[in-house]
Protein backbone atom coordinates (compact mmCIF):
# COMPACT_ATOMS: atom_id res chain seq x y z
CA UNK A 1 0.00 0.00 0.00
CA UNK A 2 1.39 3.51 -0.83
CA UNK A 3 0.71 6.75 1.05
CA UNK A 4 -0.38 9.77 -0.22
CA UNK A 5 2.38 12.10 -2.08
CA UNK A 6 2.07 14.79 0.66
CA UNK A 7 4.36 12.98 3.06
CA UNK A 8 7.26 14.38 4.79
CA UNK A 9 10.07 13.15 3.19
CA UNK A 10 13.35 14.49 2.21
CA UNK A 11 15.85 13.83 -0.25
CA UNK A 12 19.92 14.29 0.57
CA UNK A 13 19.76 18.49 -0.08
CA UNK A 14 16.71 18.49 2.26
CA UNK A 15 14.31 18.80 -0.08
CA UNK A 16 10.95 17.45 0.47
CA UNK A 17 10.16 14.80 -1.85
CA UNK A 18 7.16 12.21 -2.24
CA UNK A 19 7.36 9.18 -0.65
CA UNK A 20 9.75 6.15 -1.84
CA UNK A 21 8.13 3.50 -3.89
CA UNK A 22 11.56 1.09 -4.14
CA UNK A 23 8.80 -2.20 -4.63
CA UNK A 24 6.66 -0.50 -7.19
CA UNK A 25 6.32 -2.04 -10.72
CA UNK A 26 3.83 -1.76 -13.38
CA UNK A 27 0.68 -2.98 -12.61
CA UNK A 28 -1.35 -5.05 -15.66
CA UNK A 29 -4.36 -3.93 -17.81
CA UNK A 30 -7.91 -4.90 -16.45
CA UNK A 31 -8.50 -8.33 -17.86
CA UNK A 32 -11.83 -9.01 -20.34
CA UNK A 33 -13.04 -11.22 -17.66
CA UNK A 34 -16.50 -10.44 -16.01
CA UNK A 35 -17.60 -9.37 -12.13
CA UNK A 36 -19.60 -11.37 -10.65
CA UNK A 37 -21.80 -9.85 -7.55
CA UNK A 38 -24.87 -10.41 -5.92
CA UNK A 39 -27.06 -8.28 -7.56
CA UNK A 40 -25.23 -7.96 -11.16
CA UNK A 41 -22.41 -8.77 -13.60
CA UNK A 42 -20.17 -6.28 -15.22
CA UNK A 43 -18.42 -7.86 -18.35
CA UNK A 44 -16.83 -6.75 -21.45
CA UNK A 45 -19.34 -5.23 -23.63
CA UNK A 46 -19.75 -7.23 -26.89
CA UNK A 47 -22.48 -6.75 -29.75
CA UNK A 48 -25.13 -9.42 -28.42
CA UNK A 49 -25.97 -6.59 -25.42
CA UNK A 50 -26.90 -3.80 -27.82
CA UNK A 51 -30.46 -4.52 -28.24
CA UNK A 52 -30.92 -4.94 -24.45
CA UNK A 53 -29.60 -1.78 -24.02
CA UNK A 54 -31.12 -0.05 -26.88
CA UNK A 55 -34.87 -1.19 -25.00
CA UNK A 56 -33.44 -0.13 -21.07
CA UNK A 57 -32.36 3.20 -22.49
CA UNK A 58 -35.41 3.62 -24.24
CA UNK A 59 -37.11 4.30 -20.88
CA UNK A 60 -35.17 7.47 -20.80
CA UNK A 61 -37.71 9.11 -23.05
CA UNK A 62 -36.29 12.59 -23.49
CA UNK A 63 -32.80 11.40 -23.35
CA UNK A 64 -31.39 13.93 -20.13
CA UNK A 65 -29.16 10.87 -19.19
CA UNK A 66 -26.89 11.62 -22.60
CA UNK A 67 -26.84 15.92 -21.61
CA UNK A 68 -23.29 15.32 -19.94
CA UNK A 69 -22.31 12.14 -21.97
CA UNK A 70 -20.32 12.93 -25.10
CA UNK A 71 -22.67 11.11 -27.60
CA UNK A 72 -25.88 11.81 -27.90
CA UNK A 73 -29.11 9.50 -27.71
CA UNK A 74 -28.86 6.91 -30.97
CA UNK A 75 -31.26 7.36 -33.52
CA UNK A 76 -31.98 4.00 -34.03
CA UNK A 77 -31.12 0.39 -32.78
CA UNK A 78 -28.74 0.47 -35.92
CA UNK A 79 -26.47 3.69 -34.70
CA UNK A 80 -26.79 2.41 -31.47
CA UNK A 81 -25.71 -1.03 -32.83
CA UNK A 82 -22.59 0.46 -34.48
CA UNK A 83 -21.34 2.22 -31.09
CA UNK A 84 -21.38 -0.78 -29.32
CA UNK A 85 -19.51 -2.65 -31.73
CA UNK A 86 -16.88 -0.22 -31.94
CA UNK A 87 -16.84 -0.22 -28.33
CA UNK A 88 -16.78 -3.98 -28.37
CA UNK A 89 -13.45 -3.84 -29.46
CA UNK A 90 -11.78 -0.55 -27.87
CA UNK A 91 -8.87 -1.32 -25.02
CA UNK A 92 -9.33 2.11 -24.05
CA UNK A 93 -11.83 2.96 -22.92
CA UNK A 94 -12.74 -0.57 -22.21
CA UNK A 95 -16.94 -0.24 -21.95
CA UNK A 96 -18.39 -3.02 -19.72
CA UNK A 97 -22.26 -3.85 -19.91
CA UNK A 98 -24.09 -4.12 -16.58
CA UNK A 99 -26.29 -6.80 -16.17
CA UNK A 100 -29.06 -7.40 -13.55
CA UNK A 101 -28.93 -10.83 -12.21
CA UNK A 102 -32.90 -10.65 -11.76
CA UNK A 103 -33.43 -9.66 -15.17
CA UNK A 104 -30.47 -11.35 -16.77
CA UNK A 105 -30.47 -8.38 -18.93
CA UNK A 106 -28.38 -5.85 -19.70
CA UNK A 107 -29.14 -2.35 -18.15
CA UNK A 108 -26.22 0.08 -17.73
CA UNK A 109 -23.03 0.48 -19.40
CA UNK A 110 -19.38 1.81 -17.75
CA UNK A 111 -15.59 1.83 -18.40
CA UNK A 112 -12.41 1.59 -17.38
CA UNK A 113 -10.38 3.97 -19.40
CA UNK A 114 -7.24 6.35 -19.48
CA UNK A 115 -6.17 3.26 -17.92
CA UNK A 116 -1.84 4.17 -17.09
CA UNK A 117 -0.56 0.57 -15.59
CA UNK A 118 2.98 2.45 -15.37
CA UNK A 119 1.70 5.04 -12.79
CA UNK A 120 -1.18 2.76 -11.86
CA UNK A 121 -4.11 5.01 -12.53
CA UNK A 122 -7.29 4.19 -14.12
CA UNK A 123 -10.38 6.09 -14.44
CA UNK A 124 -14.29 5.06 -14.43
CA UNK A 125 -16.27 6.78 -17.36
CA UNK A 126 -18.90 6.71 -19.85
CA UNK A 127 -20.83 5.79 -17.25
CA UNK A 128 -24.61 5.84 -18.31
CA UNK A 129 -27.47 3.84 -16.04
CA UNK A 130 -30.66 3.51 -17.62
CA UNK A 131 -33.74 4.12 -16.12
CA UNK A 132 -34.14 0.01 -14.80
CA UNK A 133 -30.57 0.24 -12.78
CA UNK A 134 -30.77 3.96 -11.73
CA UNK A 135 -31.26 3.94 -7.45
CA UNK A 136 -30.91 0.12 -7.27
CA UNK A 137 -28.65 -1.90 -5.43
CA UNK A 138 -27.11 -3.69 -8.62
CA UNK A 139 -26.16 0.05 -10.09
CA UNK A 140 -24.21 0.78 -6.57
CA UNK A 141 -22.23 -2.81 -7.00
CA UNK A 142 -20.95 -2.88 -10.33
CA UNK A 143 -19.05 0.45 -8.99
CA UNK A 144 -18.07 -1.44 -6.36
CA UNK A 145 -17.15 -4.65 -8.52
CA UNK A 146 -14.85 -2.29 -10.99
CA UNK A 147 -13.32 -0.78 -7.81
CA UNK A 148 -12.53 -4.22 -6.24
CA UNK A 149 -10.80 -5.48 -9.72
CA UNK A 150 -9.22 -1.77 -10.01
CA UNK A 151 -7.47 -2.05 -6.69
CA UNK A 152 -7.84 -5.84 -4.89
CA UNK A 153 -6.87 -7.98 -8.69
CA UNK A 154 -4.74 -4.92 -10.71
CA UNK A 155 -3.12 -3.01 -7.33
CA UNK A 156 -3.93 -0.06 -9.17
CA UNK A 157 -2.77 2.92 -7.01
CA UNK A 158 -5.62 5.55 -7.65
CA UNK A 159 -8.75 5.26 -9.26
CA UNK A 160 -10.15 8.65 -10.83
CA UNK A 161 -13.88 9.80 -11.35
CA UNK A 162 -14.17 13.02 -13.73
CA UNK A 163 -17.30 14.63 -14.90
CA UNK A 164 -18.67 17.86 -15.95
CA UNK A 165 -18.47 20.20 -12.96
CA UNK A 166 -22.17 21.55 -14.10
CA UNK A 167 -23.38 17.59 -13.68
CA UNK A 168 -24.79 17.61 -9.98
CA UNK A 169 -25.83 14.57 -9.80
CA UNK A 170 -22.25 13.04 -10.86
CA UNK A 171 -20.91 14.92 -7.88
CA UNK A 172 -23.38 13.34 -5.69
CA UNK A 173 -22.44 10.22 -7.02
CA UNK A 174 -18.87 11.04 -6.78
CA UNK A 175 -19.52 11.59 -3.09
CA UNK A 176 -21.57 8.65 -2.11
CA UNK A 177 -19.23 6.50 -3.70
CA UNK A 178 -16.24 7.71 -1.34
CA UNK A 179 -14.35 9.60 -3.58
CA UNK A 180 -12.33 12.78 -2.28
CA UNK A 181 -12.72 16.08 -4.51
CA UNK A 182 -9.84 17.45 -5.66
CA UNK A 183 -10.76 20.43 -7.49
CA UNK A 184 -11.97 21.65 -11.33
CA UNK A 185 -9.68 22.30 -14.18
CA UNK A 186 -11.56 25.22 -15.92
CA UNK A 187 -12.12 24.71 -19.89
CA UNK A 188 -10.28 21.55 -19.90
CA UNK A 189 -13.24 19.93 -22.68
CA UNK A 190 -15.00 21.36 -25.74
CA UNK A 191 -17.85 18.80 -26.54
CA UNK A 192 -21.11 19.10 -28.31
CA UNK A 193 -20.31 22.54 -29.30
CA UNK A 194 -19.74 23.61 -25.58
CA UNK A 195 -17.29 24.34 -22.90
CA UNK A 196 -16.78 21.86 -19.91
CA UNK A 197 -14.91 22.98 -16.81
CA UNK A 198 -14.39 19.13 -15.28
CA UNK A 199 -14.70 18.41 -11.84
CA UNK A 200 -11.73 15.91 -10.55
CA UNK A 201 -12.44 12.88 -7.71
CA UNK A 202 -10.03 10.06 -6.69
CA UNK A 203 -9.92 7.08 -4.16
CA UNK A 204 -6.57 6.23 -3.33
CA UNK A 205 -5.23 2.87 -2.25
CA UNK A 206 -4.47 3.75 1.29
CA UNK A 207 -8.29 4.54 1.45
CA UNK A 208 -9.93 1.44 -0.59
CA UNK A 209 -9.91 -0.30 2.46
CA UNK A 210 -12.51 1.53 4.52
CA UNK A 211 -13.81 2.55 1.37
CA UNK A 212 -14.37 -0.92 0.07
CA UNK A 213 -16.25 -1.80 4.12
CA UNK A 214 -18.34 0.59 3.24
CA UNK A 215 -19.89 -1.06 0.36
CA UNK A 216 -19.68 -4.40 1.27
CA UNK A 217 -22.08 -3.17 4.58
CA UNK A 218 -24.28 -1.63 2.19
CA UNK A 219 -24.51 -3.95 0.40
CA UNK A 220 -25.43 -6.24 3.03
CA UNK A 221 -28.37 -8.06 2.63
CA UNK A 222 -28.81 -6.84 6.23
CA UNK A 223 -28.64 -3.32 5.31
CA UNK A 224 -32.48 -3.59 3.69
CA UNK A 225 -35.66 -4.46 4.69
CA UNK A 226 -38.38 -6.74 4.21
CA UNK A 227 -39.60 -3.51 1.66
CA UNK A 228 -35.87 -3.22 0.57
CA UNK A 229 -35.34 0.05 1.91
CA UNK A 230 -31.88 0.64 3.26
CA UNK A 231 -31.21 0.96 6.48
CA UNK A 232 -27.57 2.75 6.26
CA UNK A 233 -27.09 5.02 3.80
CA UNK A 234 -23.99 4.54 2.01
CA UNK A 235 -22.71 8.11 2.31
CA UNK A 236 -23.59 7.78 6.15
CA UNK A 237 -21.60 4.17 6.25
CA UNK A 238 -18.58 6.21 4.38
CA UNK A 239 -18.78 8.89 7.33
CA UNK A 240 -18.47 6.13 9.85
CA UNK A 241 -15.51 3.51 8.70
CA UNK A 242 -13.36 6.34 7.29
CA UNK A 243 -13.85 8.21 10.84
CA UNK A 244 -13.61 4.43 12.63
CA UNK A 245 -10.35 4.04 10.38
Amino acid sequence: MTTSANSATQNQFGQPVGAPLPDWAPRQLPPTTAMYGRYCRVEPIRPAHAEQLFDANGDDQDGRNFTYLFVDPPADIDEYRAWVEKMSVSKDPMMHAIINLDSGEAVGVGSFMRIDPNFGVIEIGNINFSPRLQRTRAATEAMFLMMRRAFDELGYRRYEWKCDSLNAPSRAAAARYGFTFEGVFRQAVVYKNRSRDTAWFSIIDSEWPQVKSAFEHWLDPENFDAQGRQRESLGALMERHRTAK
